[in-house]
């Protein structure tokens, strides 16, 4: 029985930001979230308005969300476009920071990255079921790659969306408040950029395109909020 080809889907092509600002808005909101938590009463006692949000972490949750508000509102007035991936992690943000908030219960802002790296997981895997790469979507970027190069790239971000979901999972349910944050911002961080320069021999072998272009877009690595 012959194999399907991949078929890739990508996004219209768009001018790209500075590498510079792109890294400020995808990582802005992360650092934030971090610096918050770790001087959340510093922050109450030199702004008397956030102590009423309650402990630091959800001092950090309502910061997170106003960043998160402040980078996809940038991207879009300089752009005239949101990228998928930040769009769908800012909505999931805006709906379980409320939810942290609202029911002083930061079991749901925790959850948050288990929601969103699901959420990309199934939509790779369920793309490929159905010969579909979503890849140019959910990087907003397009490779230019042969079909096998689509179809085992797609398997492998796809299986570590899921793995990220689980990890999140494991160390929010193990692990301190503190040292959930902290590992959200400098474990979850090197692990991706490890996991994509680890893509680059697949992405070579395949590529259609200069070495040189295909380097570039590889390192765009996604950033998730």
């Amino acid at each position: 029985m012959s194999v399907e080809p991949i078929e890739p889907v990508a996004p219209a092509k768009k001018a790209e930001p500075h590498p510079l600002l792109k890294l400020v808005l995808e990582l802005g909101p992360l650092l934030v979230f971090f610096f918050a938590n770790s001087r959340g009463e510093w922050l109450a006692s030199t702004f008397p308005m956030l102590a009423d949000l309650g402990d630091p972490i959800f001092i950090a949750t309502g910061l997170f969300m106003v960043a998160t508000a402040i980078s996809l509102t940038v991207s879009w007035l300089l752009l005239r476009t949101v990228p998928m991936m930040p769009l769908i992690s800012g909505v999931v943000v805006f709906i379980f920071g409320a939810l942290t908030l609202y029911l002083q219960n930061e079991t749901f802002i925790k959850m948050k990255p288990t929601i969103v790296n699901t959420m990309f997981g199934a939509i790779l895997l369920g793309g490929l079921y159905f010969g579909k790469s979503l890849l140019g979507y959910v990087f907003d970027s397009a490779f230019k790659l042969d079909s096998e190069g689509w179809r085992k790239l797609t398997l492998r971000w796809g299986v570590f969306f899921l793995f990220l979901a689980v990890l999140n999972e494991v160390v929010w349910r193990a692990f301190s408040t503190d040292f959930w944050v902290a590992f959200k911002v400098w474990g979850t961080m090197p692990i991706t950029i490890a996991f994509t320069m680890a893509q680059m021999p697949l992405i070579m072998r395949h590529s259609l395109e200069p070495k040189e272009q295909t380097v570039e877009k590889a390192m765009e690595k996604p950033t998730e909020g």
